[in-house]
């Protein structure tokens, strides 16, 4: 007799546990690693317009230059010392320590930054691939070990979130929300909740993308104590105690004292770190202590209890951080800045815009929400079906609204599609029929996102669209560190450039910038905004004023070639159209750098 648990694959899962998986996890992110050698690490050369990567950078080389912890300043950015950072030194600090190690042992630092631009993102990639497989299995048992580790793979190298080069926050927030969901997910009692609960205090410690996410944890958590058993109430108790204590522990260790009373919407600070405190504790008293989870009433009251005591805290203690988070910038950073920034763009942009791309965020994690909805009405819903669904439900209402929610949409509708893969398998295997061996092949090509986005390119190109951009098309945008070679021999000085070249500029030189795609820089994008929109002599003003000894201008650039459309009789559409004011020297640069570069000359 033939059953699962004789097959091949169902040996090797049964035998596998957290180490397997984990090896697992290693090769594949080796063999991913591996690919992007054998194209020469283009993500390293060139950093596409990851802007995140290079100023985290440049904050880890200046915390290792002795910047202060709690320093977040940008010293080289805006005026000066305008503002500081959002981000968190979280993230900062074991990147630096890689750097460190990996320059001590290379004799180089540039040999270390290397090591660690290329070492840390392969780990976060290593985890992440093995929490999505003990999802997948927790969903489709043993049958979902294979698609597992092939869709779910794919899925990490081809999104690009742990591509060599990428040491932004947004794949660490990636690996801590499958944490979170998987420690819900497939461990028992009061430890996974405290796997959890910590892996929500940081999220919320990196950055507030990632709130959605901690909402949706903290729901699973209280409703499977609402109706589960004791241990969903001991892993409820684990939960709000480690939310509690290591949200506590991560203001203690990245809030300076002078700060702890001051509100930051944008950052974790006192609101996040109260409403994580008061509902962490609520939640661990009523699941921990006898007499409150003692029968299914009792529990719902001091959920609700709970619920309105946040809700109220929330409301009248922080009601500034319940609006939208953009409505207080200045009316021309919402037109001229935000509507560059890519990954704040909602999905109907890309509908109209760039369709193709759409098509690669949106239809596996759409099909795996859809899997997931039919597992449930046609089968007995299990605790990891359901968190699954609640995580990969959440991300897609994100990436609606902002596309960067795709990079969490994407690897858990790839652990709902490796569960759905994993069921034909195995109806394929036990009962082979050639519609069944059909239905399998069909149900893995719609499972990889990569296909459909290329199929979506190939399309639209042969209608006569551009279709997706590529590394090969950065050459003329100066997303190449060779570009900055000519900028980085000029004296130090503060630099006038449009905000997509403030990141790289600060990465690859010494210099200073006025602008960079960051909401907190507000008067050094309206200093640069003026500059390039008004005329030359309002351009000429500022620069004696603000003291700039060089401007740089990018004509393959998209945020060059929106400013000068937008203003055409502005200085930045004059310098692109070769009316260079006479107050400018162009300078010399080496043959294929995409940058030009124009020296202040001195006088008036």
């Amino acid at each position: 007799m033939t059953s699962a648990a004789l097959t091949p694959t169902g040996r090797l899962a049964r035998q596998t546990g957290w180490r397997a998986d984990f090896a697992l996890g290693v090769i594949i992110a080796l063999l991913s690693l591996g690919m992007h050698v054998l194209r020469g690490l283009p993500s390293l050369a060139a950093s596409s317009g990851d802007n995140d990567s290079l100023l985290r950078l440049v904050e880890v080389r200046d915390l290792i230059a002795g910047q202060g912890w709690f320093d977040l300043h940008q010293y080289r950015m805006g005026l000066p010392d305008e503002f500081s950072m959002h981000w968190s030194r979280l993230v900062d600090a074991p990147l630096a320590a890689m750097v460190w190690v990996a320059s001590a042992l290379t004799g180089s630092a540039a040999s270390g930054e290397t090591v660690a631009l290329i070492a840390w993102p392969l780990l976060l990639f290593a985890v992440a691939l093995t929490l999505m497989i003990r999802l997948a299995r927790a969903i489709g048992d043993e049958w979902a070990l294979v698609p597992a580790i092939v869709i779910g793979g794919t899925t990490l190298h081809f999104i690009g979130a742990f591509q060599p080069g990428k040491i932004d926050h947004h794949n660490v927030q990636l690996v801590l929300t499958l944490a979170a969901a998987t420690a819900l997910s497939v461990g028992r009692g009061f430890a996974p909740g405290l796997v959890a609960g910590a892996a929500c205090a940081l999220m919320l410690a990196i950055g507030m993308e990632t709130l959605p996410y901690v909402a949706v944890a903290g729901l699973v958590a209280s409703v499977a104590f609402l109706f589960g058993t004791r241990e969903d109430a001991d892993k409820a108790c684990g939960f709000g105690l480690a939310i509690a204590a290591a949200g506590t522990a991560a203001f203690l260790g990245t809030v300076p004292a002078s700060a702890w009373l001051v509100a930051q919407c944008d950052a974790y600070s006192i609101p996040q770190f109260s409403i994580a405190l008061v509902a962490g504790c609520g939640l661990a008293v009523a699941s921990g202590v006898p007499l409150l989870r003692e029968n299914f009433s009792r529990r719902l009251a001091c959920l609700a209890a709970l619920a309105a005591v946040v809700a109220a805290a929330a409301i009248l203690l922080f009601p500034e951080c319940l609006q939208d988070p953009y409505a207080d910038l200045d009316p021309r950073i919402q037109q001229y800045f935000l509507s560059n920034v890519t990954e704040a763009q909602p999905v109907w942009s890309f509908v109209l815009n760039a369709w193709p791309m759409a098509v690669n965020y949106y239809v596996t994690p759409l099909l795996g929400l859809v899997v997931l909805g039919w597992r449930i009405l046609t089968k007995r819903p299990s605790g990891p079906v359901l968190t699954v669904t609640a995580f990969l439900a959440a991300a897609i209402a994100v990436s609606l609204w902002q596309v960067r929610g795709s990079v969490f949409a994407l690897p858990f509708g790839a652990v709902s599609l490796a569960a759905w893969v994993g069921d034909i398998r195995q109806r394929a295997t036990l009962m082979p029929t050639t519609t069944g061996s059909l239905s399998m092949i069909l149900a893995w090509l719609v499972s990889f996102n990569f296909a459909w986005g290329l199929a979506a390119d190939t399309l639209s190109r042969a209608l006569g669209g551009q279709g997706s951009p590529t590394l090969a098309d950065t050459g003329g945008t100066c997303d190449r560190a060779a570009d900055y070679a000519a900028l980085a021999d000029q004296p130090g000085t503060l630099v006038l450039a449009v905000s997509n070249l403030g990141a790289p500029i600060l990465a690859h030189t010494h210099h200073r910038v006025l602008a960079a795609p960051y909401h907190r820089n507000t008067s050094g994008i309206l200093l640069a905004l003026d500059a390039f929109m008004g005329t030359a002599d309002e351009a000429h003003r500022i620069v004696r004023e603000r003291y700039v000894g060089l401007v740089a201008v990018c004509r393959g650039n998209a945020e060059t070639h929106a400013l000068a459309e937008w203003a055409p009789a502005g200085f930045l559409a004059a310098v692109v159209g070769g009316n260079v004011p006479a107050w400018l020297e162009k300078l010399p640069v080496s043959e294929g750098q995409a940058l030009d570069i124009y020296r202040v000359r001195p006088g008036p």
